[in-house]
Parts: structure tokens; sequence; C-alpha cells
């Protein structure tokens, strides 16, 4: 009797261990929906690398998983419902020869429970085994591991959770990702989008076009033009030289069937030049390496038709790749890259350079075109060492309007005999950037060549922020110089390049320029053309900082593929012109508050641009007052740009502004004090 008692309770026992086994359910990553993850580069998909092979770490093969690439994001709704989650991490077999780096994070209810640490290429997997009791929210990060995105392809392996019972757990987006538009549509009444500055130097080409919105036909004229320019009252081109220096104070007027208006222009002849930031568009974000000649009249075209050229977009540049490549791989190759004078040859993509460059300035348009200090440019094509003079000379003949110069292949002859074979030297090496002797020389050498020639040319450095570049781009004359490594169209690149803006800020003026990359709107990513992967309130943060950071705009998309909410954010007149402001002050962060930083920017009007940009994952609602933190005394009309309104009247010492900042988002403002 107590036996069989002892083996009922056995059975009893046994049933129960079972059923608690059973009550514990895998739910593996690779089920569920990982088209929401934001990945630096590629596509996200189950069971497979971001470069779409299988998934490999230090040689293992797993049939399980999630590849992505740094900077990189996955949430999912948990519950409360997990018990556990476990993976192993590590970077992808395919980048085992190149510098790459992350780290791995796991954050449960934004704490965080797990990091990898900085991994590298051949590193063993890494095991996770994370306790996520009462947790609701998820998140799984990969950061770039200090030495910038390339090359870090990330897996995650065998990942799995581990549920108490039966439950279905879901991906999501944090980010709204609907677009809406905010600017009105411009009015059918003239209204003249200039920046109120320009400069040039004496005897220098002449080019600028009257910006203005409204309906066509329109009228244009202009009083107290200096002496040797000339107006062609129908498209609102200015051509012609100055021969004395002298500042000019003219005023340009624009009359249509609605109405009449007029904006005063300084014209500054003198030695310096951009005195406003550069805008315009870049071919490299959109094309890459199959850009062409046609492809660039095709842009200028889009520049006009689109109507960008109306609020001020007026350079078309060239990126890497109308020269010759050290592959051969152009059949017109005859190989020689140069003439016997040593001056360059374009490659077959582009037989007429200066045809390109006239039929680019008939628009009212400037041309701009890239080179290398070293041997090769970053995608092997060639460089201009050794051809400096010529190279400049080339330019200006062209027509050449801007240069950007990319540091690329130089680091790879900086401490190399001068006689060495430049065709040992790879396309990328930047080491030695940070060298104030041996790091200036090339970007000094091709500024003093630029500055002898007959016509201006503004001279962009692509130096990526080496040596604190900001502090002598000016002495090589330079007029603005990259503080960054390259952006990319994810949230992760444009956050990082905005929050490291502020040290390189007390050295922006007039005519010199801290440039933070490209703009990522709009359909980009040449060889994997997509639309941007910046969601639209990223899209507002990003336009709105690069306006009160005075930085140079670029646009990298495909100009002829514009959507609506793409033209919209490029066509503000009310943000451009902070970016265009004649005072040249670049706006900084003065108070940070969580996640929320607020930046203010001088203007020359004697108001204030003020952005408020919330970096965090929630939507911050605030009741704000403390303006004197901001330098913003007195009563003052608050506008709002992206709006175009005025939405209050505050006292700032009595009175608070409530706000409701989008996460990832900004409300952009204009105060102006009214006594």
């Amino acid at each position: 009797m107590i036996y069989s008692i002892k083996k009922g309770i056995l059975v009893l026992l046994l049933l129960s261990m079972t059923q608690i086994v059973h009550a514990q359910h895998t739910v593996w990553l690779d089920e569920l929906d990982l088209k929401v993850a934001t990945v630096g580069h590629g596509n996200p998909e189950a069971n497979k690398s971001v470069s779409g092979n299988p998934l490999t770490i230090a040689g293992q093969v797993y049939k399980r998983g999630f590849g992505t690439h740094a900077e990189s994001s996955l949430f999912i709704q948990v519950d409360g419902k997990a018990k556990k989650f476990t993976a192993f991490v590590g970077l992808d077999d395919a980048v085992r020869d190149h510098d790459a780096a992350v780290e791995f994070i796991v954050y449960g209810d934004n704490k965080r429970l797990w990091s990898s640490g900085i991994m590298r290429p051949k590193d063993a997997a890494k095991n996770i085994d994370v306790e996520l009791k009462g947790v609701q929210k998820l998140a799984l990060v990969v950061t770039d591991g200090g030495n910038g995105p390339y090359y870090d392809h990330a897996n995650w392996v065998d990942a799995k959770f581990i549920a108490d019972e039966k439950a279905i757990f879901k991906t999501f987006d944090p980010i709204a990702s609907v677009p809406y538009i905010l600017t009105p549509k411009a009015k059918e009444t003239p209204r003249i989008n200039n920046a109120s500055v320009y400069g040039v130097r004496p005897g220098s080409p002449f080019l600028f076009r009257i910006a203005a919105t409204g309906i066509r036909p329109m009228h244009f004229s202009v009083e107290n033009l200096p002496k040797g320019l000339s107006l062609d009252p129908n498209t609102g081109i200015i051509r012609g030289d100055i021969a004395k220096k002298g500042t000019y104070e003219v005023k340009l007027a624009a009359r249509n069937g609605k109405g009449t208006t007029s904006k005063q222009l300084r014209i500054v002849c003198g030695d310096e030049i951009a005195l406003t930031p550069t805008m315009g568009w870049n071919s490299w974000n959109c094309f890459g390496h199959e850009v062409s000649a046609e492809k660039v009249k095709r842009a200028a075209d889009a520049l006009v038709k689109s109507g960008l050229v109306d609020h001020g977009w007026s350079y078309i540049n060239i990126d890497d790749s109308w020269q010759f490549n050290r592959d051969q791989k152009d059949s017109a190759f005859a190989g020689n890259m140069r003439d016997k004078d040593g001056y360059i040859i374009t490659n077959s993509k582009f037989p007429d350079m200066k045809g390109l460059a006239d039929y680019i300035h008939d628009s009212g348009l400037k041309i701009g075109i890239y080179s290398s200090p070293g041997p090769w440019t970053c995608g092997g094509c060639a460089g201009s060492y050794g051809y400096e003079r010529q190279d400049a000379e080339q330019y200006a003949e062209w027509g050449i309007d801007y240069l950007k110069y990319d540091w690329c292949s130089y680091g790879g002859v900086i401490n190399r005999p001068a006689t060495s074979d430049p065709k040992t030297v790879p396309s990328l090496s930047f080491q030695g950037g940070g060298d104030l002797e041996k790091g200036v020389y090339p970007f000094q050498l091709m500024g003093d060549y630029l500055k002898k020639q007959p016509r201006d040319i503004v001279y962009n450095l692509c130096q990526y922020g080496m040596g604190d570049v900001w502090k002598w781009g000016n002495q090589v004359h330079a007029h603005s110089w990259r503080t960054t490594n390259d952006i990319t169209d994810s949230w992760a690149s444009v956050r990082d390049i905005a929050l490291a803006q502020d040290k390189a800020a007390s050295y922006a003026k007039p005519g010199n320029w801290n440039d933070p990359d490209m703009l990522v709107v709009g359909i980009v990513g040449w060889g994997n053309s997509h639309p941007t992967r910046l969601k639209p309130d990223e899209q507002y943060l990003h336009i709105s900082l690069w306006s009160i950071f005075s930085a140079p705009m670029l646009i990298g998309c495909d100009l002829e593929k514009l959507d609506d909410f793409t033209l919209n954010l490029l066509t503000n007149d009310e943000v451009i012109a902070v970016n265009q402001d004649a005072l040249g002050r670049q706006g900084t962060c003065q108070q940070t508050i969580g996640d929320l930083r607020i930046y203010t920017k001088h203007l020359e009007d004697g108001s204030k641009a003020v952005a408020f940009a919330n970096f965090g994952l929630e939507r911050l609602n605030l009741s704000y007052s403390d303006f004197s933190k901001l330098g913003i005394y007195g009563k003052q009309i608050i506008r709002d740009l992206w709006r175009q309104k005025d939405i209050a009247q505050i006292q700032t010492d009595t009175d608070a502004l409530q706000l409701e900042v989008p996460a990832h988002g900004v409300l952009f403002y204009k105060l102006s004090r009214t006594q």
C-alpha cells in the first residue's frame, strides 16, 4: 500500500515536471519581422548576413540568426512573457580581412543588460544568456567600435527567447515612419530667397542667379549694379566681372502678374568668397562610380525643373570617377591618365568637361569637381599627387567653381620617398592625417595653386576632421572642411555627427565653414538605391541642425526622383535663411535636459534661431522657461520656422513655452525681441 502511494506521488511529480518542461516555449529571433530593424548599410534578412551570404563567425557556419550592419537596432515587444534571451554574436567572416569593430548591446526597458565589449574580425563568437524577468521591451543594438562604421557586418546567431508560456513577440519601430508635410506651399507672389551677401574676387567671372519663387513669367531688375556686371531680366542671371575691390549695395527686384518684391544684396569684391555656406548637389550618394556627364546634366536640369534653384540651391558637384581608374575598366583607356604635359584626361563618360561646365553655367548654376592629394582617389581613379599645378590650371580652364579634395590615398605616400612608384600605393590609406606638418602640406599645396587661378574655386577639404582641421583650414585657403567620417542614412550616423559639432563651432565664419557631410534625404545609395533610412522626424532634425550649424548643404539624392516630402524639406526658405544668414555664426548646444539638446544661433538681425532636438526614444513634453540659459531675454515673438508662422508671444522672465518634441525629432523656432 505504501509502495503504491509512493509510486503515485512519483508519477504525479514526473507529470508535473513534464508539464513544466512543455510550458517553456522557444521563440526564434529569425521568425520575427526583421524589416523594422534599422541598419547602417544593406537590408536585414533572416538567416543571412547583411551581404546575403550564410552567417559565419570565426570559421563556424550558423543556420539561424540575423545579419546586420552597425549602427543597428531591433526592438522587440516581449510584455514580460520572456524568461531569457540567448544568442551568439560576432563579426561576419566576410570582413575578416578588414579593420572592422563593433559592440553588441542588449537593453531591457532602456537598461543595459549585457554587452560584448569591442569585437573584431576573427574573434570567437560570444555567448549571450540574459534573464528577462519582467522586461516589457527589448532592444538589440550594434554600435560602431570607434573606428567608423566601415565593414561592420555583425551577426546575431542561434538567437532565441525562452518563454514560460505560449507567447507571441512582435518587433516594432519606436520612431514614427509616416511622412508629414509642415511647410506651406510657396505663394504665387514673388519672393527673393538669396542670401543677403555674396563674395567674389576682383576679375573673377561673376555668376549669380536671383533665386525667386512665384508664378512665371517673372521679370527681374537690379539697382546700383557694379560696373562690369549685366543682368538678363528674363532669367535673373547676373554675369560679368568686377575689376575693383569694394562693397556694393544693390537692390534685387522681381515682378510677376501677382505682384512685386525686392531684397538688398551686399556684393563684397575682395579676397574672400563663400561668404555663406555652399548649397547644391553632389553625385556620390546617388550615382557613385556610375556618374556620367549625361547624368550630371540631368541633375542640373532637375535642380531647375523641380524649383530647387528658386530657393538658392546652385552647385552641381561631380564626385569620384570622372577620371580614368587604376584598374583600367574603361574601354577608352589608352594607357595614359594624363597628356604629355601632365594635364589630366577625363574618362569616356566625360568626353567634354568644359562643355559640361558651360551647359551648367548657362542655367546660372555652378559646377564642382573632385580629386585627392594622393596618387589615387578613394575609388581608385587618378589623383593630383605630383600634378597639383596642372590640375588647378585645368579646373580653371574648364570653368570649375568648386573642388572637393579627398585625403584617401595620401596616407600611402606621406612617409614614402618621392621616387616611390605610386602604383604600389593603395587607394585607401588614411594614416598620417593628424600630423600638423605632413598632414597640412598637401592641402596647402593645392590651396596655393587654386588661389592663383583667374577664377573663384570654392575649396573643400574632405579630410575627416584629422588634426583638428578647423584650426588650420583657413590657412591653406580652404573655405570648408569635413569635421567627421562619411555620413550614412542612419539615425546613429546623423546623431553622432550632430553631437560632435560644437568643438569646431568657434572657427566658423564667413568664408570658413565646418562641414558635417552631405544631406541624406531622398533616394540614396548608389548600387543599392533606396529611400533614406531616416524617419520623417529624423529628417526634420537633420535639416534643422545642419541649418543651425551653418553647414554646407549638399543634397545627395537622385534629383529626378524627388517625392513631395523630400522636396518640401528642401524648399523651406525660412529654414534655409538660418543656414545662409550673413552673420555666419555657427549654432551650438546651450543646454541639455536628459535627451533634449537645445541649440541656439545668433542671426544678423539680432534674433536667434533655436532648435529643441530630442535625441531620445520617447516623445518629450516640457514646460520650458530657462530662457536666460539661452541668452534670451525680454518679450519675444516665437516663430515656427518649419510651419512658417508665429505661434506665441512670451515674456521670458515670467512665461513658459509648452514643448512637445517627437522622439528623434525637433522643434525649430526663431525668437525675435519686441522690446
